[in-house]
């Protein structure tokens, strides 16, 4: 066995390198934490004013953490494509730019989250609607995971 063979087969399955788990994670922690800001700040105007603080916000802290498992199923399909490693520079940067667009979508959740704490702080509890606006939103993550997924060779 060469020096050449090592390197080769040490280096199979590489795929994106997890960089779309890993810049959908960082986007995901942008979007709870704004998000998780916005809903403390609305429990403590709640809570100031002598009303119940709604548990309901907790939906829209929560809603950016999925784009972290559709990172993580992508960078697994990616993987397990088994990929020529002569492509592996093409596979980080796919991994790379689908990794930013589920970012872009969890931060995006993470300020939508924070406008919907604000409105049930201010007593406009019209959560159903707001759940729909994070699901629109969300949508993009899950696109750009399957049309991803659905575009990979073999």
């Amino acid at each position: 066995m060469g020096i050449y063979t090592l390197i080769q087969t040490s280096v199979e399955g590489l795929g994106d390198m997890g960089m779309s788990l890993s810049i959908a994670a960082i986007g995901s922690a942008i979007g709870t934490g704004v998000a998780g800001m916005a809903a403390i700040g609305a429990w403590k105007k709640m809570i100031t004013n002598g009303q119940k603080a709604s548990t309901a916000m907790l939906i829209f802290v929560g809603a950016p953490l999925s784009q972290v498992f559709y990172g993580m199923i992508l960078k697994n399909t990616i993987a397990d494509a088994n990929l020529s490693p002569d492509s592996y520079v093409w596979q980080i940067i796919l991994g790379l730019f689908a990794g930013a667009a589920m970012a872009g979508s969890a931060i995006f959740q993470g300020k939508v989250g924070a406008r919907a704490c604000d409105a049930i702080g201010s007593g406009a509890s019209d959560i159903v609607k707001y759940i729909m606006i994070i699901g629109v939103v969300e949508t993009v993550a899950l696109f750009v995971m399957i049309f991803t997924m659905t575009g990979l060779p073999g």
